[in-house]
């Protein structure tokens, strides 16, 4: 039982960090898709920004499969209820997923400038759509997401899709998207040292000071919604279904674990502080430092949503009691040991050849480089 207890704690923790890695790296790219008409005013200006994403874009994409695949080994009922409840809105991240790497790789096949424009506004569509769906999907999880289960664990989810984008979930993926486009704006700032760079600094300052306000009013407006408070339930390393606990809803619920144990607040600090010092950074015409500081404003930020559900991952605002937790939607004892071994040995080595990738290829981008070749 211990066992179990520590690994499902430590999955939890590893499903924080992958989300991070998504936020951070991913979102950087989709920052850059989304600001590319507004840095760049010319075609050359535009391939120069495509440029110095260009050698990392698609390594990056590794964290969004292997984000996928953990919560599918690690937490499969969480996949399970999460996919067929989210189905059109799946579809809707899927389909711009699949846009993006088609912009990066046909924008510059033709000379044609209605070509080209035409695969630079699916280039903004497909970096702000799925960044908005993603902060959404965490704003929907924090205040729950009507579903119920039947006797046999069969997931029936009673929303719609409208539903999905309430005003709340629109605040957390305006604060998702606000973060993407600075981290987006201080990579461009890092690797270009012309027009494109003093843009991407414009951008970027913008975005941060926009995040600080927006997490600002989401702390706020999530400090007084309905929470969830599990009150019974079996032992917390007991194999266990969503339908073996009791769970109400309760008035500020989520600020309960910060009430608990005072030092998380720090995670919250975290946020503000790599914002802060981060726009002082790229005021500073310090980029890779205030990209640095944005990464940690996102461990702030995720972190802190993390801690204010804990131990919930998906309530359940239909039927509170079949909310599922850290406790009771995770794999197997032996398919969580398994996994911790891949996910030991792997993720160093993705951390590894993301960080060699990026110093190979330092250094800034200009007009040269995308005129010294007409694919790029």
């Amino acid at each position: 039982m211990e066992l179990y207890f520590t690994l499902k704690v430590v999955w939890w923790l590893l499903l924080g960090v992958l989300l991070i890695g998504l936020a951070v790296m991913v979102g950087m790219d989709m920052g850059v898709g989304t600001l590319l008409r507004f840095v760049g005013r010319t075609d050359t200006e535009r391939r120069i920004a495509l440029n110095i994403v260009g050698p990392h874009w698609d390594g990056n994409q590794v964290w969004f499969v292997l984000g996928g695949g953990a919560i599918f080994a690690a937490w499969p009922l969480v996949y399970a209820t999460a996919f067929s409840g989210f189905y059109i809105v799946m579809a809707l991240l899927l389909w711009s997923m699949i846009v993006r790497p088609l912009g990066f790789e046909y924008r510059s096949k033709m000379p044609s400038e209605r070509w080209r424009n035409t695969w630079d506004w699916s280039l903004f569509i497909s970096g702000f759509v799925p960044m908005l769906v993603f902060g959404a999907a965490v704003g929907n999880l924090l205040q729950g997401v009507p579903f119920h289960f039947d006797w046999r664990l069969v997931s029936y989810y009673t929303g719609s899709f409208i539903a999905l984008f309430n005003p709340f979930a629109i605040l957390c993926g305006l604060l998702s998207v606000a973060m993407s486009l600075y981290m987006g704006g201080a990579r461009l700032m890092s690797g270009s040292a012309g027009v494109v760079g003093v843009r991407a600094r414009q951008a970027a300052l913008v975005a941060g000071v926009l995040a600080i306000v927006l997490f600002t009013l989401g702390g706020i407006w999530a400090s007084q919604l309905l929470g969830y408070q599990l009150t019974q339930g079996p032992e917390p390393g007991a194999v266990q279904t969503p339908l073996h606990q009791t769970v109400i809803q309760v008035p500020g619920a989520l600020l309960a674990n910060f009430h608990a144990h005072p030092i998380l607040w720090l995670v919250p600090g975290l946020a503000y502080v790599g914002l802060v010092l981060g726009l002082f950074s790229l005021s500073a015409r310090r980029a890779v430092l205030g990209w640095w500081l944005g990464a940690l404003a996102w461990i702030g930020i995720i972190g802190t949503a993390g801690t204010a559900m804990f131990p919930f991952l998906m309530p359940s605002s239909t039927e509170p009691s079949h909310s599922l937790t850290v406790w009771n939607s995770g794999a197997t004892v032996l398919t969580q040991s398994w996994m911790l071994i891949f996910v030991a040995i792997f993720m160093p080595l993705i951390i590894w050849y993301t960080s060699w990738a990026f110093w190979i290829m330092r250094g800034k981008v200009d007009a040269h480089h995308p005129e010294s070749s007409e694919r790029s």
